[in-house]
């Protein structure tokens, strides 16, 4: 939990470097006050408490706790995350608000705009969660949901609706989405420049 938070934060702080060419320190202050990392913080940490706390006691308290502040910080900036995702590090929101996000699996360095929604849909043996891979950009007002993959590197554009597999590095548009190119998400998530390799 606390790799991945700090993981979180970084991802942060080199978002806020390439969006707004801060200083490192008002980088810092920016992204401490954001409201974005507390609900980051705050999902972290509840999840932790599910599933990795061992002490009965001490997890009953804690999950009293998180959940006083889960409600209000939903009703207040309109995001909820489910405990049962599961979302590596380095998980950056870049506008909180109208954002779901049900029990997916999303990996590493992962970037999500407002009014996103990740959830279960389909029928029968179609029905299920979407799997999201690593540094994929969602966009604002994307729509994500079924028994579906989305590979490494994918970048999906604003508004699309997604309900179908996507490989890697495909640039994913409209309603229904489909695929408009094969650039990926290279110049829409600040990775540290040893994880650029990846995209060569």
């Amino acid at each position: 939990m606390i790799r991945s938070f700090r993981e979180d934060v970084k991802r942060c702080f080199r978002q806020g470097e390439i969006k707004t060419g801060l200083t490192r320190t008002k980088i810092i202050v920016k992204a401490l006050s954001e409201n974005t990392l507390w609900i980051i913080f705050l999902y972290r940490i509840s999840r932790w408490v599910r599933y990795g706390c061992q002490v009965p006691i001490l997890r009953f308290l804690l999950r009293i706790l998180c959940s006083i502040f889960r409600k209000p910080l939903f009703f207040l900036h309109g995001t909820q995350i489910d405990l049962d995702a599961e979302i590596g590090p380095g998980f950056y929101i870049g506008h909180y608000g109208g954002i779901w996000i049900g029990p997916a699996k999303i990996g590493s360095n992962c970037n999500i705009a407002h009014n996103v929604t990740i959830g279960i849909g389909g029928k029968g043996e179609f029905r299920g969660i979407p799997e999201i891979g690593d540094n994929v950009y969602i966009g604002p007002g994307a729509i994500i949901f079924g028994k579906i993959k989305l590979g490494d590197n994918v970048a999906i554009g604003a508004n699309a609706v997604v309900s179908k597999s996507m490989p890697d590095n495909a640039i994913v548009v409209g309603n229904p989405a489909r695929i408009v190119g094969y650039e990926g998400s290279k110049d829409l998530i600040e990775l540290q420049d040893g994880d650029r390799e990846i995209f060569k």
